[in-house]
């Protein structure tokens, strides 16, 4: 452990001491961040390429662990092989990360390097190959499944450590805790090579921190940003190696909990507005803390804190004889809904009205359909002209009607004898047709001012017999607002229910009486009528 100690100090001092001269370098070389657009939250030019002095130290520092005495160069002797792979494929990530501080680069091109660095991993056996479940079990995984698996976790873990790169601090900080989590994973586990690599990378970051604090003289860059991303990511593969990988994969994924956050809910809110993917904006979780009032140093300090806690609950999942994985989960589960709850994210405010209320109206909708089905049934069976004109009014307010007008062609019987449910009758003089109006006693203004009125619609279904003669119409008319109605029950069931009632009972009361067919004329402002 003094091993360790002593090494962590060096990289410590060297990157206090870099980080100023590669500040001067980055001024004199143009590599300044301007705030020119709509994302960056500075107010003044910033120097770049903070990465290098990270990158610089972790070298330097690494070059005196082959020194004779030194006990970590005991301990790696059979490791050499995975720490020079691991350097090639960082130094690879580091330069696309340079190019970027200075020329700018595009997704595209980033994603395709570090896919290049995943398959020199993949090709030095640092790889998901095995899924095992703490419970037990196995599973080997084919090769055309074992690389894209792999490559996923490396790209997805390292561009999730740029993505927080917003506020000064915060990638740094974030790493560090998440750097910290891996090497005592790493020292519990037996894996002296990521818990070298770790430790040296830490000292170098919190080295670099001093100045990338709040107020920030000098950002890290891509060429950070992207090195402390890949870095975590790659040594997370290597202690996969020898532990169970399902439990081995999940201790960083907790660990990098608020990198691998941020992913998704960029990616999902990204989504639900239509936005592009890989689009920046200031919709990140650090950009809505600082909406909600807080400074850039406060907002870096809460995440800090959170950073620390998702590394706590990652260190839980060492020791599975407490079977508490799935406790860790549903508590970090639960934490991350209420915390972007908090954060107020429109995208997801909507998503989660439009999911309530579209439950409400499923349930709504389901038990008009019944109760609808129940009284259309009904009709059929309707012994009289008031009994069916009872049954309608139970139809209409299963559906919420406002108002609803029965016409029927002819006047087979004295509808004026019948006592008027909640309506009223309406006879047409020169044709002898009759008009049942009800409207809902809540509903304001007749049926005309309804039917003239943009907040409601109506619906007008023709009523036929067997042989497609008419014999009345019925019009519905709803609020918008309200509307629960089934239109292909009305359209289907009740019409076929209805007409057939009305041809039972106009049977039943004047046999011979047959409709002459025709078009049965539109009736205004019945509901004004005396």
């Amino acid at each position: 452990m003094r091993s360790y100690t002593l090494l962590f100090s060096i990289s410590l001092a060297l990157a206090l001491g870099l980080t100023p001269l590669v500040r001067r370098w980055a001024v004199r070389w143009g590599a300044v961040d301007w705030p020119d657009d709509q994302r960056r939250i500075h107010t003044r030019p910033t120097p770049r390429l903070g990465g290098v002095a990270i990158y610089v130290a972790f070298l330097l520092t690494l070059l005196l662990v082959p020194l004779p005495g030194n006990l970590v160069s005991r301990n790696l002797s059979e490791h050499w092989g995975t720490v020079g792979a691991l350097l090639l494929a960082s130094t690879l990530i580091f330069a696309v990360g340079v190019y970027d501080d200075f020329r700018g680069s595009s997704a595209p091109l980033k994603i395709l390097v570090q896919v290049i660095a995943a398959a020199i991993l993949y090709n030095c056996d640092l790889r998901i190959s095995v899924l095992s479940s703490p419970w037990g079990g196995s599973w080997e995984l084919p090769q055309w499944l074992s690389f894209p698996l792999t490559a996923l976790w490396v790209v997805g873990i390292t561009n999730a450590f740029n993505l927080i790169d917003g506020i000064d601090g915060l990638a740094a900080g974030a790493s560090a805790f998440a750097l910290l989590s891996l090497f005592v994973c790493s020292m519990m586990q037996g894996h002296p090579e990521v818990s070298l690599l770790s430790i040296v990378l830490i000292g170098a970051t919190l080295g670099f921190l001093r100045y990338n604090f709040n107020p920030a003289t000098i950002f890290l860059g891509d060429s950070g940003s992207l090195l402390l991303g890949f870095m975590a990511a790659s040594l997370s593969l290597v202690s996969a190696q020898k532990s169970a990988t399902l439990v081995a994969i999940a201790i960083p994924l907790v660990s990098f909990g608020l990198p691998v956050a941020e992913v998704w809910i960029s990616l999902s809110r990204r989504l639900l507005s239509g936005a592009p993917l890989f689009k920046g904006d200031r919709r990140h979780i650090h950009h809505m803390l600082l909406q909600r009032g807080l400074t850039q140093r406060q907002a870096a300090i809460l995440l800090y804190g959170i950073c620390a806690l998702f590394s706590l609950f990652g260190l839980m999942l060492l020791n599975p004889q407490r079977n508490a994985t799935a406790l860790i989960f549903f508590v970090l589960g639960v934490g991350a809904v209420l915390g972007v709850h908090h954060l107020g994210y429109a995208e997801f405010d909507a998503l989660g009205r439009h999911i309530k209320q579209g439950v409400v109206r499923r349930r709504r909708a389901l038990a008009v359909s019944v109760r609808t089905r129940c009284a259309s049934a009904d009709l059929r069976h309707a012994q009289n002209v008031e009994q069916l004109l009872e049954m309608l009014v139970e139809w209409c307010r299963a559906q919420n009607f406002d108002g609803i007008s029965l016409e029927v062609k002819h006047s087979w019987q004295d509808w004026s004898s019948i006592p008027e449910p909640a309506g009223k009758f309406v006879i047409t003089p020169d044709t002898g047709d009759i008009a049942w109006v009800w409207r809902w006693s809540g509903a304001d203004g007749s049926l005309a001012d309804l039917s003239a009125s943009s907040g409601f619609w109506s619906l007008r279904v023709p009523l036929t017999d067997k042989d497609a003669e008419i014999l009345g119409a019925i019009t519905c008319y709803c609020n918008l607002s309200s509307h629960t109605a089934d239109l292909a029950q009305i359209c289907g069931v009740l019409r076929e229910d209805l007409s057939a009632a009305l041809v039972r009972l106009r049977q039943q009361h004047c046999p011979a009486l047959q409709p002459s067919g025709g078009r049965l004329p539109v009736m205004q402002g019945l509901a004004d009528r005396p």
